[in-house]
Formats: C-alpha cells, structure tokens, sequence
C-alpha cells in the first residue's frame, strides 16, 4: 500500500523537525511530502538536506493552498491513502497502524486520529451538518461535548491528521485552494460526505499538538489573530451561502457571526489596544466577501 504523508507547513522550523522525527519513525509510510510555504526562517535551507523527503517549496498560499499542492502532489505520485497534517502536530508510533486496521472498510473516505493538546483531548470533529437552521451551529454533534471510547463515524475534521483514501480525490477533486486559511477542511469533508463517503473518527490513533501563546495576554492574543479574522469571518460566510438551504442560513446566520467579533471589538475598544475602528470595516468587508463568494487572498 502505497501510503504518503503530506506535511504543511510555514515558518515553524523547529516544530517542523519534530514532526518529521516522528514520521519517520513509522515504517508503514512510503513516501513524506512537505510543502513549504515560502518560509523564511530556513526551513527552505533545511530541507533541501534532506535527503528522504519529497519537498515542494511555493509562495504562502496558506494552508488551503499547501493541502491543494501537498494532495496533489501525493495523488500523481500514486497514493493509495494520504496522510495530511500540519507542522504542529506529531503522530504517535503506532498511529498509522491504527488507522490503517479500518483502511478496509471500503466505503470509509477518509478517517481522523485523535488530537491531544497537553495530555487532554482536543477536537474539533462533528457527525453533521446544519444547513437550515440559521440560530443553530452549522456543525451538529461536535465531539467535544462527548466521551469517545471507540471508532464513531463522524461528518467533518480539521487537516490535523485527516488519513484520505485515493477514490475520495478521484470523486470530489482537491480542497478549495482559494479559502486561503480556515473551512478548508470542513469544505473537503463537507464534499466528500455529499459525495457518499464516511467518515471515521479513530480515537486510540493518537497525534499530541503543540500549544501556542502559552505566555501571551489577551490583547496580545488577539493582534496577533486579528489578521485571520478576515478568512474566518468571510469563509464561514462562504459555506453557509453556498451550501445554505434558505435565506436566513445564506445570509442571517454569518451576519449573526459577524456581530460576534464586532460588537466585543465596539466594548472593548476605548480599554484595549487589540481593536481599532478600522478593524470594523474589516470585519464588514469579510462577510460581504463571503456571501458574494468572493475568495482569494486579501
């Protein structure tokens, strides 16, 4: 079977190297792929030494564009399965292997392992989809309300170690390269379940991911995420009126999610540094985007 992991990655030179370690310390893979997003911390330098990895170095197309090259990639080199995942997340030994022990069941498209953020579960996977209900979540089931002991079919996964059978890319293509950051994943997942495909979340298939801004404030935070907000705001919006089943989910539902980072961002203002009054139009500007199905990069 020929298996490919498909590492993305940006700037995170020293996460890079552990992640890598730990893939290659699992004999079950065939090939590792790392698409590098036009990093400049030397991760270009680092990995043109070596000499076991297949590399594709690119401009920061952001994460929807790494998995887009990375699957592409992967798929004309013949993979049976691909293995994706970002640079912050490091696969456990026997994670592959415990993947692969449903890798027959046929109609499974692709399957999630298990994330643990500091020894404690970290999920995001769900079993469906709401597109009709526009005061309700557009993910129903979210896993991390519940206890998991065994494999559970779910609807939808993060790119932190999602295992892709090669029909689902014969079927539904490559994710959607546009989205830049964030739903990439949910709109793959989406396509691939619309398509037929299960999905299968596998809990004793174990990545650990590594914790970010452990030593920042709040507003610290924040200016840091503010630039992402744009791709979070207008890519929900683009899922919810692309896929949105009536008016108020197409429109209402990510206006609703827009007030939720402006209407915090008005309050807060006059006492912090994290938001400004151009920030507003931003957010404005996301969810018209979105709605208009306007991607690409800002």
């Amino acid at each position: 079977m020929n298996i490919i992991a498909v590492v993305v990655t940006y700037n995170r030179l020293e996460l890079l190297k552990r992640g890598i370690g730990c893939l290659r310390e699992i004999k079950s893979l065939s090939d590792i792929l790392v698409v590098n997003n036009g990093s400049t911390d030397g991760t270009h330098e680092w990995l043109d030494i070596q000499s076991d990895l297949r590399v594709v170095h690119q401009e920061n197309v952001g994460g929807s564009g790494g998995f887009y090259t990375g699957i592409q990639k992967a798929f004309e080199m013949g993979a049976d399965w691909i293995w994706c995942m970002d640079d912050d997340v490091f696969p456990r030994p026997d994670c592959l292997d415990r993947l692969l022990q449903h890798a027959g069941q046929e109609d499974i498209g692709i399957m999630s392992p298990q994330r643990l953020l500091e020894g404690e579960i970290f999920t995001h996977e769900f079993r469906g989809y709401n597109f009709t209900n526009a005061l309700a979540s557009m993910k129903k089931g979210k896993l991390a309300k519940e206890v998991v002991n065994g494999p559970t079919e779910i609807a939808g996964a993060d790119f932190e170690g999602p295992f892709i059978r090669r029909e689902v890319v014969e079927r539904i293509g490559l994710p959607n390269k546009e989205l830049f950051i964030f739903c990439d994943d949910t709109d793959y997942c989406l396509r691939a379940w619309m398509a037929g495909f299960k999905l299968l979340y596998v809990p004793d298939a174990i990545l650990d991911k590594h914790k970010f801004f452990a030593d920042d404030t709040w507003t610290t935070r924040n200016q840091k995420k503010k630039w992402k907000r744009y791709y979070q705001i207008r890519n929900t919006a683009y899922l919810n009126h692309h896929y949105g089943k009536n008016w108020s989910v197409r429109y209402l539902r990510s206006f609703i999610g827009m007030l939720g980072y402006a209407i915090p961002a008005l309050v807060t203002m006059p006492f912090s540094k994290a938001w400004q009054w151009g920030d507003l139009s931003m957010l404005w500007r996301a969810y018209k985007d979105g709605i208009h199905e306007k991607l690409g990069r800002r």
